[in-house]
């Protein structure tokens, strides 16, 4: 059984275990559209949960697009779910607005009791790029060697280091001549959930985007998953990596959650042409690690639902690996 719903395509998606019960987030929109292209544009989000990561119950739209004039009532798009140590939930999101083509990307906060009935914190705006750190990055569309103005796919957790919290999400660094090796998983950091300070991208390079990015640590290993699609690989990257390149998920590591990050070497981590599986996430399970991303487009047609989580393996060097029913008999 997959995350499904059967009229609604579904795509990027993460993830909060409390207790038992895992909840799941997910970008979401209705297949009378009739081109899965336009889903982006006319987007919700919704939760479900489950016990298993397999059966699901789908609980409904938990966050839209503002109505009226606000930053972001266009797209309410990939983020970040977590309780503080008071038990509130928080979620961290990307938006965009109408009366800038949705060109813009920037991020939000909401807050909730139960997990599924979102607050905006102040209007829900929480970061852009602005400030003395603002010139590491693509800040201004009109500048960019870009698409958009990509700031976009938070995630939070704790700094390990104190007791505030470290943000990163999918950017772009100022500066770099080649697109395809400008993208940038930038930073910012908070002692409060609410006020955050942007900061230097902690990783720069390899590719045009770093998408949906996980920053997670695994056996005294840190490691930075995200995702990105062949057309998108630098020069430099494109010839490193066997068999050239793929659209799918693959990982940078590090001694420490600020870096120094570096691209893990060898194959890429879950990619191929076409795309199988695309924005995946890793999870922490009783079992190990196992990964499970959306369905895009195995078969030449989109498809949109989530996957059945697949175990991820580890090496003496740390480097991950998937155990697919294939490889498995293999």
């Amino acid at each position: 059984m997959v995350l499904a719903l059967d009229d609604r395509w579904i795509w990027d998606s993460w993830y909060w275990r409390d207790g038992d019960i895992w909840h799941a987030y997910f970008l979401n929109a209705p297949k009378s559209l009739g081109d899965p292209e336009l889903r982006h544009f006319h987007v919700a989000q919704g939760h479900a949960i489950s016990r298993d990561l397999k059966t699901w119950e789908h609980l409904g739209t938990c966050l839209k697009p503002s109505d009226g004039p606000a930053w972001d009532n266009y797209t309410t798009w990939t983020g970040s779910t977590l309780r503080d140590d008071d038990g509130g939930w928080h979620l961290f999101y990307t938006g965009s607005n109408h009366g800038e083509d949705g060109l813009y990307q920037r991020i939000g906060h909401a807050i909730s009791n139960d997990g599924h009935n979102w607050a905006r914190v102040n209007g829900g705006l929480c970061l852009d790029l602005t400030g003395p750190n603002a010139h590491h990055y693509e800040d201004d569309f009109a500048t960019s060697l870009w698409h958009d103005r990509a700031m976009r796919d938070p995630w939070v957790m704790r700094d390990p280091d104190s007791n505030g919290w470290l943000m990163y999400f999918t950017a772009r660094a100022a500066g770099i001549a080649e697109p395809n090796a400008g993208g940038a998983v930038g930073l910012a950091t908070s002692n409060d959930l609410n006020t955050w300070t942007l900061e230097p991208p902690v990783f720069v390079g390899g590719f045009g985007q770093l998408e949906v990015p996980q920053v997670f640590e695994h056996a005294g290993r840190w490691y930075c998953l995200f995702c990105t699609a062949a057309e998108h690989f630098s020069a430099e990257q494109a010839g490193r990596v066997p068999g050239g390149p793929v659209t799918g998920s693959h990982y940078l590591m590090a001694d420490h959650p600020r870096g120094p990050w570096t691209i893990a070497p060898g194959q890429f981590l879950d990619g191929a042409m076409p795309c199988q599986r695309y924005a995946a996430r890793i999870l922490q399970t009783d079992d190990g690690l196992a990964i499970m991303g959306f369905a895009d487009r195995p078969n030449g047609d989109f498809v949109g639902h989530v996957t059945d989580p697949d175990p991820v393996l580890t090496d003496e060097n740390g480097y991950l690996s998937i155990r697919t029913l294939e490889n498995a008999r293999e």
